[in-house]
């Protein structure tokens, strides 16, 4: 057998004792399928389910109808199809969980791998980690919507001003946790035979870290992001709850639960269904995050 042959297939098998491992999870199995569902859902539901076309008059003799086959959902106060405005603000919703997640992501990998294999930048750096934790990350958030929305809306629109803001100001509050798993791990590393190997050579810090480092830190940041969404999708839910997030026609399902909140004892339907997606979302990426860690673990793989 060949060297070559030899590095395809390590590979390969490598990945088939992953994904046998993480399918011994139920919990992730669910979370992935349920995951896997509602991305669907949301990027070809509105293409399969269009809303009629009513004028504003007809509308409102529609509004607050319950649920029907013309309506599965429903329609809210403007007598807008509900089931429609859900799959709208489900492709707003996972979009700013998952850009968020990798803007934090990236900050927090960066900020934990020169912290932990550079000596010198280990103390700066984690002291404003420990800054940053320290911050109340809603309230610091509010001040970050209400400050900069009007004049990035000035420059991209409302819409996308509101997205870019949003997803910028909750992937740079959120990397702590990455940047910390990141560094303990590269702490690790960076004793390592190979790792010294490499550095009596005279290989260059940058290219021991894009090729002994980087790769061996892919599973604990894995991990860390599959989290970071959960988190990134609450917080979005939480900042459109307060009225501090998208505009209100242009939904997410934080926003569906803030308009539905002054109908709550009358359509309870209202919340329950944004609460619901809500709830699934994170709950299904938290059973992929405890799935994909157990996967990855090669003591726990071995078993």
């Amino acid at each position: 057998m060949t060297d070559a042959t030899t590095a395809i297939e390590k590979p390969a098998s490598q990945m088939r004792a992953i994904w046998q491992q993480f399918r011994t999870h139920k919990g992730a199995l669910f979370g992935l399928i349920v995951l896997g569902t509602l991305i669907l859902a949301v990027v070809l539901g509105p293409f399969l389910w269009v809303p009629e076309k009513m004028s504003v008059a007809k509308a409102i003799m529609l509004k607050n109808q319950g649920p029907s086959w013309r309506f599965p959902l429903g329609t809210d106060q403007l007598g807008r199809d509900m089931l429609a405005r859900m799959l709208d603000a489900g492709k707003v919703s996972l979009a700013v969980g998952f850009v968020a997640m990798m803007i934090a992501i990236f900050v927090g990998t960066t900020i934990g791998i020169l912290a932990g294999y550079f000596k010198r930048l280990d103390g700066p750096l984690m002291r404003l980690t420990d800054m940053f934790l320290a911050l109340p990350l809603i309230p610091l958030l509010l001040v970050m919507v209400m400050l900069f929305r009007d004049r990035i809306a000035g420059l991209v629109g409302p819409e996308m001003g509101a997205f870019l803001l949003i997803v910028f100001a909750i992937g740079v509050t959120s990397w702590m946790q990455a940047a910390r798993i990141v560094r303990g791990e590269v702490l690790a590393l960076k004793e390592r035979e190979y790792v010294l190997a490499a550095r009596s050579i005279g290989a260059i810090p940058r290219r021991i870290i894009l090729r002994h480092i980087l790769p061996n830190v892919v599973s604990p940041v894995m991990v860390a992001a599959t989290l970071g969404v959960a988190e990134a999708i609450i917080t979005e839910s939480v900042l459109s709850f307060l009225g501090l997030g998208f505009p209100p026609d242009f939904p997410t399902w934080g926003r569906l639960l803030y308009d539905g909140l002054s109908y709550m004892q009358i359509y309870p339907e209202r919340v329950i269904w944004p609460g619901v997606a809500i709830s699934l979302t994170v709950l299904s990426v938290n059973y992929i995050g405890d799935g994909l860690r157990d996967a990855l673990d090669p003591r726990i793989r071995g078993r």
